[in-house]
């Protein structure tokens, strides 16, 4: 299922999904950058460590890709492709 519109607000640090059933999804840009789908990423986390992120870090570029999103962050990570489930299976992230 892909959302209906995606809005990226770098003044609120978030990411926006609406979704065809009528959900609006807010996900924190600094959370997204922690939960990134990068084979680099899970490694970390598969190795029982967290991705050292700044909270600062902005969403500069959203970049369709079909069955989901590349998001390009402000830090210069690029790498994570976005799954639309994956995003819609994430809880309400934001601050």
């Amino acid at each position: 299922m892909n959302p209906l519109a995606v809005g990226n607000s770098q003044a609120r640090q978030q990411l926006r999904l609406n979704w065809p059933d009528g959900r609006e999804q807010l996900l924190d840009h600094a959370e997204l950058r922690r939960q990134c789908p990068c084979s680099q990423c899970r490694a970390f986390r598969l190795r029982g460590q967290a991705p050292l992120v700044d909270s600062r870090v902005r969403v500069i570029e959203v970049n369709d890709q079909g069955y989901g999103v590349q998001l390009v962050f402000s830090d210069g990570h690029e790498r994570g492709i976005f799954p639309w489930a994956f995003l819609a299976g994430l809880a309400n992230i934001s601050n």
